[in-house]
């Protein structure tokens, strides 16, 4: 089975939740032994892992001729695209688009991540998937998100084949329902036209079918999962705070949807109880100095840390070294970062309005609006040992067998049905 993906990010260049999703996810269907994987993306940068999928540069696809030759487009971009693939493209451009702005290969360019522009690249994205759909070989289309959405459609269009969608979260999520009604039109637009679609949890399956009118027979939960750590992380030591200052994690993005605040209100309340914990808010986002102003003027800035946004190996480190940690998100669609934390052995809270919880048992729920709940959640943990040990050894026990794999096998599963061979 061949299929034309269209993604956005990728490790290791990660912007979000959504590089690591892609990668587990084509790498769970590579496992299955018979799926072939064409992953388009806007702006590689030649150090992807290519082992489970043949990564399409969407900014070394042609859109309008030029008279160049093998040697120039190897130099050019042969570091992230065979030039023979440049020049099967380029026999497949179904329009003039030479009003389009195309550098000196008839390319368009992209920033790669989320820039200003952002929808004038999902928009020239699209107009690129409509070549690379006219030159690959493929059964099904695999669209990512709200971003690739048009891609997927117009790729439908071309071809013929049948178009699965993935939402990983919905800006009903993103917004706390102030939502932008031309994100909302693309998705919707995404949604109507596919044929299938996937959502991380049921909890936005239920968004999807309510929110967007969308049948739920085509509707289905398909939640995340995670890969073993590798040996390299397996092997950062995890230091003990038995009798010393326990360690308290928030690792996400400091936006709304994330419920930054919760966590320094729960932090204020812990602290009122014992000084003998510190609190770690790993990340970024719009919210960062509203939190460092929120701590100082609750008086517990010196208990806090802002360490900024990490990747890689920096956040099993951190992971490593928390006592407790807090994702206590207003609504997350699903949330990888609370497995991970379980897979370093570190006792996790969550909130009840995240779709991970779903699949978990080894881990707190509380609701994101309770400061009382969850401040009596870290206080436990920080001075429970018997609730630390078995929250840190059940968890790490529950967490090593949600595979990728298995999402890949039940995602096979999914395109065979939409393709009516099984």
């Amino acid at each position: 089975m061949k299929v034309l993906m269209f993604g956005w990010e990728y490790p290791p260049h990660v912007f979000g939740g959504l590089a690591t999703a892609n990668f587990g996810i084509s790498q769970g269907l590579h496992a299955q032994g018979d799926v072939d994987i064409t992953l388009c993306l806007p702006h590689p940068f030649g150090d992807e892992d290519r082992s489970a999928c043949k990564i399409v540069a969407m900014n070394s696809v042609p859109i309008a001729w030029r008279d160049v030759n093998h040697d120039y487009v190897q130099q050019r971009v042969g570091n992230i695209m065979n030039p023979d693939d440049y020049f099967r493209y380029r026999d497949h451009i179904y329009a003039d688009f030479n009003y389009m702005h195309v550098n000196d290969l008839g390319c368009m360019e992209f920033a790669g991540g989320y820039p200003s522009n952002l929808h004038d690249e999902i928009n020239n994205y699209s107009i690129i998937a409509g070549v690379v759909a006219r030159s690959e070989e493929f059964d099904i289309i695999h669209a990512h998100d709200w971003l690739t959405f048009p891609a997927g459609i117009h790729a439908k269009r071309v071809s013929g084949k049948p178009l699965c969608i993935h939402v990983h979260a919905t800006d009903f999520d993103r917004s706390r329902g102030k939502v932008n009604p031309t994100v909302y039109a693309i998705e919707k637009d995404g949604m109507d036209n596919a044929d299938c679609i996937m959502c991380v949890s049921e909890l936005t399956r239920q968004t999807v079918i309510h929110q967007y009118h969308q049948d739920p027979r085509k509707c289905f939960a398909m939640h995340n999962a995670v890969y073993p750590l590798k040996q390299e992380w397996q092997d950062i030591p995890r230091p003990n705070h038995k009798g010393k200052e326990k360690v308290v994690t928030f690792l996400g993005r400091l936006t709304m949807q994330k419920g930054p605040e919760y966590f320094v209100e729960a932090a204020n309340m812990v602290l009122h109880r014992t000084r003998n914990v510190r609190f770690c808010m790993a990340g970024s986002g719009d919210m960062m100095d509203q939190m460092i102003y929120l701590a100082a003027e609750r008086g517990i800035a010196d208990r806090f840390h802002f360490p900024g946004f990490m990747r890689g190996k920096q956040v099993y480190e951190c992971l490593k070294d928390s006592d407790v940690y807090v994702m206590p998100s207003v609504s997350e669609p699903f949330g990888i970062s609370p497995l991970e934390a379980m897979q370093c052995g570190t006792p996790t809270i969550i909130s009840k309005q995240s779709g991970c919880g779903e699949i978990l048992s080894n881990c707190i729920k509380v609701d994101y609006w309770d400061i009382h709940a969850l401040a009596d959640a870290i206080y436990s943990i920080c001075h429970n040992e018997s609730l630390f040990d078995y929250l840190s050894e059940e968890g790490k026990k529950e967490v090593d067998q949600i595979t990728w794999e298995k999402v890949g096998a039940r995602i096979k599963d999914l395109y065979l049905k939409t393709l009516g061979w099984k």
